[in-house]
């Protein structure tokens, strides 16, 4: 019924936390080429790109499952969006099922990130012990 909108939430903070996370490492380049510390940057902002990620695993996980909900008739496109809310019973229904399945799928899609950011970084800490 609408257990996307938990990852779309969570999406949401994702997303305002990968914008300001890249402004205040844009914000560090910048003092640190002015300052004459280093001479080329050839870095990029890591934790801004880890972030943005995650954001985007969720974006589309949520995309497609509010399309499947959009295709099954549980959300129309007049208010109140979800048909959930029209009924009490199925008002309770749909908030257990955010609770379960749609928490469910948030916990799932960030465990996912974090054990592929975690894996990605290890390989780029050996790659920059070897070089």
């Amino acid at each position: 019924m609408a257990c996307f909108m938990v990852p779309m939430a969570e999406a949401m903070v994702a997303t305002a936390v990968s914008k300001v996370l890249n402004r205040k490492e844009e914000q560090k380049e910048i003092q640190k080429i002015e300052g004459g510390l280093i001479k080329d940057t050839g870095s990029c902002h890591v934790w801004s790109h880890h972030i943005k990620r995650l954001s985007n695993f969720l974006w589309g996980g949520s995309g497609l499952l509010a399309f499947e909900h959009l295709w099954h008739g549980e959300i129309v496109p007049y208010f109140p969006f979800l048909t959930a809310t029209n009924n009490p019973a199925d008002f309770a229904k749909m908030l257990h099922e955010m609770s379960t399945v749609g928490v469910t799928m948030a916990v799932v899609v960030t465990l996912f990130w974090s054990v592929l950011t975690l894996i990605e970084t290890k390989g780029m800490n050996k790659k920059a012990v070897i070089q």
